[in-house]
């Protein structure tokens, strides 16, 4: 989920004071499933309507009018919604015998049509994570793939794998959960063959727990779903920690080439697919660090927003309701 409407409004202050209150009489942290569905309740549950088709440039062309494309090689090619709110991006990963779909978008129109003209290989469906807008289209594929994490496995004995309500969040649009039909568990470390081309399975918490990236070293693409895109980065979600942001940045800086080319789910506007580099994984990596010790500054009441660099920010839960350890 990229973003829920945020706006600095009378009502929206009258409910953060609500959420503050309960909070302290808690003694505790602002309970986040409780301050995500008072600010959903206040601002509405409804997706704005869509945007006006957008001047995308040379570079991408538009499917209908909805989904663009863009090939950013020869066999990788975004599949964009520019038009629906949170500007989602979808990766079609095309290997020699096999392909994979990164992110499905969250279902406002079927992606299958576009997916089924771009290639005639068999397709593997893989989401990210299990936010509402990336698993909209799931359902329309015969495999899909999921992270192999032990306490999502356990709850799908048969393979039908339901997101719980913090990991869906579609009461923020009114969208209904879909169960998952998992075929195939990929398991961090894991290095799955398209024929001639190869990904390697990065589990990436932060954004949630069950977030997860695809880095093709050979060609140097991260395909990074949540976990960092141009935009304010979601810390303050039921599912979210910035502890473990901080141990994922970490762990990415080890082991991307300082060349990587990051392909990321959401932008902020056009023209083309979203895109950034090892720079903004160092810059978000050391601005995590500064909070963890108090040493960066943030602004608003909830969600608190810190600055990561000039096209990215971090919005998290007030100092004393970040997770820092699981």
């Amino acid at each position: 989920m990229k973003r829920v409407r945020l706006e600095s409004t009378r009502m929206r202050l009258l409910a953060i004071a609500f959420l503050l209150f309960v909070s302290g009489a808690m003694g505790c942290g602002m309970p986040r499933m409780l301050a995500l569905r008072t600010l959903v309740w206040f601002e509405g549950a409804e997706a704005p309507p869509l945007a006006p088709k957008s001047d995308e440039g040379k570079a991408v062309r538009w499917f209908d009018d909805y989904y663009t494309l863009e090939w950013i090689d020869s066999s990788t090619i975004a599949i964009g919604e520019p038009r629906y709110h949170q500007q989602n991006y979808s990766y079609l990963i095309l290997g020699d015998e096999r392909a994979v779909l990164f992110d499905s978008g969250p279902g406002v129109r079927d992606i299958r049509p576009v997916v089924d003209e771009l290639t005639e290989l068999p397709v593997i469906a893989a989401p990210s994570h299990l936010h509402f807008d990336h698993v909209g289209s799931q359902h329309r594929f015969d495999r899909v793939a999921m992270i192999d994490l032990p306490y999502l496995r356990a709850r799908a004995p048969d393979g039908v794998l339901t997101p719980t309500e913090e990991e869906h969040l579609g009461f923020a649009e009114n969208r209904s959960i879909q169960p998952l039909v998992v075929t195939d568990w990929w398991a961090a470390g894991d290095e799955i063959d398209l024929g001639g081309r190869r990904l390697h399975v990065l589990a990436t918490p932060g954004h949630t727990t069950d977030s997860w990236a695809l880095f093709d070293e050979t060609r140097s693409q991260l395909f990074t779903g949540d976990y960092i895109y141009p935009g304010p980065l979601f810390a303050f979600l039921p599912n979210s920690s910035v502890g473990d942001y901080l141990a994922t940045a970490d762990r990415l800086l080890a082991r991307l080439p300082e060349h990587a080319r990051l392909l990321t789910a959401h932008r902020t506007g056009p023209p083309g697919a979203p895109r950034l580099a090892f720079r903004d994984l160092v810059d978000l990596r050391s601005a995590l660090e500064k909070l963890r010790v108090g040493e960066l500054e943030g602004e608003g009441l909830f969600p608190v927003v810190y600055p990561i660099n000039e096209r990215i920010s971090l919005w998290a839960d007030r100092p004393a309701g970040q997770r820092w350890n699981r």
